[in-house]
């Protein structure tokens, strides 16, 4: 018989529910034996691995059925394939449904199991025959004519099973139905997708303010939760995104100012590169396991502090820059190699030299050669302020004397014969910029909305404090220095169609 104890969902090991059981056919195998022969996994960031199994089975000759246990539980069956020589397959089954205490009991509704009672004051044990009626929301029997809930009380009662319900394995399980021209042991390759399997990359980098560097770790956080333990396999991952049948996935970039125009001495797949981790290893279920990939020593880096100011914008009150560390993924920079997604954990020393963390950014896939800045939180002594200092309407004349002030987008130029409409505007934005440090900071400034449409792409820049960059038709990119302990006011006049 089969025996369930304590509170009849699982507090009982599954192995000590089937040693009880006193089957010998459908016993708990060792733990740590597999039936899966040489394993290749092939893990890509999306949650998917390619599993390569290459196991050694004696087929019979004509028509006979092999089981496979140990493959992933969360295996794609429409994706298998299956090769063995002078032999075809007729059809597959895969059995997922496990063998658990819970399983236990609802395949247990309708049947008839035995209670194992004992009175925790004298020891003494009582057994009882009942029907098992439901397992929604607890287990509902039926003992002689009464019925009774069974309660999670910790009281000590035991569930006794006449046997093994079919249908439930302790592995999951691959049947395959076979038809062969001759018998005898050969290598039969199996190849399937799966879910449950998936990679991402974590990098811890201790940031060097005075030497104006950084040092970073690579480390790749690899999951398993696909219900299968694959020992000894030859994994290798694939950072990119490959398309499956759901649609594309992946990061979004962050971060990335300029991407990059170098190749990165790593293998290719196709447009993916590959990460291999060195040596076989056992990568088990329900694990998170951590191996490094990059070890790099100081790369220049510096903190910039940065803002982002809309069209318009009338702040109520100062609000901090954005603080950044910037840095190159190029080859001549120290660091050169290809960045597969993941976070970036930023660390520096306090003065007695201890690493505190100091904030953390997400980043896509970014190739070798990439200038990456990245968020690490807000200035604590670092505010901007953007005001609309004064808006009017300009006539038609005033607005024909800006033209050489105008931005030109895409280097097109236009003749208009007449203005229309024949109202336009002029802006002056106020920008004031403070600084608690005590020391000169550098502030990015960028003023976006310039271009909101093609019935107003005429923006003209007629004044400003601090000659500004136009890095786009949208987009015009101030670098501001404040004085250290101090505060600087900067103001931009812009005349605009809006």
């Amino acid at each position: 018989m089969t025996e369930c104890k304590g509170s009849l969902w699982g507090a009982a090991s599954l192995a000590a529910v089937l040693a009880a059981s006193g089957v010998a056919a459908q016993g708990v195998p060792d733990p740590d034996a597999s039936a899966q022969g040489q394993v290749a996994l092939t893990i890509y960031n999306n949650n998917l691995a390619l599993v390569q199994d290459l196991r050694q089975i004696d087929i019979a000759q004509g028509r006979s059925r092999v089981e496979f246990p140990d493959v992933s539980a969360a295996i794609r069956p429409e994706t298998l394939s299956f090769s063995a020589a002078n032999t075809t397959i007729v059809e597959q089954n895969f059995d997922y449904d496990l063998l658990t205490p819970g399983k236990l009991m609802e395949k247990a509704v309708g049947q008839t199991v035995t209670l194992l009672r004992t009175n925790p004051a004298t020891g003494a044990e009582t057994r009882e025959r009942a029907k098992v009626l439901s397992v929604a929301g607890g287990v509902v029997i039926q003992i002689g004519d009464r019925i009774e809930v069974l309660r999670d009380d910790g009281l000590p009662v035991r569930v006794i099973f006449d046997r093994v319900p079919p249908g439930l394995r302790a592995r999951p399980t691959l049947s395959v139905n076979l038809d062969s021209s001759r018998g005898g042991t050969r290598p039969v390759s199996l190849r399937y997708l799966t879910g449950g399997l998936g990679w991402s990359a974590d990098y811890v980098a201790l940031f060097n303010e005075a030497a104006g560097t950084i040092d970073m770790q690579g480390w790749v956080t690899l999951t398993n939760t696909s219900g299968t333990t694959f020992r000894e396999a030859d994994t290798v991952l694939v950072a990119g995104n490959p398309y499956d049948s759901g649609g594309r996935g992946g990061y979004r970039q962050r971060g990335t100012t300029r991407a990059g125009t170098e190749t990165p001495d790593r293998e290719r797949l196709g447009d993916f590169y590959l990460y291999p981790i060195k040596g076989r290893t056992t990568v088990a279920n329900a694990q998170t396991k951590q191996v490094s990939f990059l070890d790099v020593q100081a790369v220049p880096a510096r903190r910039i502090y940065a803002v982002t100011i809309g069209w318009q914008q009338n702040d109520d009150a100062p609000r901090n820059a954005e603080s950044r560390i910037a840095f190159s993924t190029a080859r001549a920079q120290g660091l050169g190699d290809a960045l597969p997604a993941g976070a970036v954990r930023f660390y520096q020393r306090d003065r007695e030299g201890t690493a505190q963390f100091i904030g953390e950014k997400a980043i896509a896939h970014t190739p070798m050669g990439s200038d990456l800045a990245l968020a690490t939180g807000d200035a604590f002594d670092v505010t901007v302020q953007a005001e609309i200092e004064k808006r009017e309407t300009i006539t038609a004349a005033e607005w024909e004397r800006s033209a050489r002030f105008r931005i030109t987008q895409g280097g097109r130029t236009s003749t208009v014969e007449a203005e229309r409409p024949r109202t336009f505007y002029r802006t002056t934005m106020r920008y004031t910029l403070t600084n608690a440090r005590g020391s000169p900071t550098e502030v990015e400034l960028d003023q976006t909305g310039l271009a909101p449409g093609w019935w107003s792409d005429d923006t003209r820049v007629t004044s400003e404090d601090v000659k500004g960059e136009q890095v786009n038709a949208d987009r015009r990119k101030y670098r501001i220095t404040i004085p250290a302990n101090g505060e600087r006011v900067v103001r931009v006049t812009y005349e605009t169609r809006y």
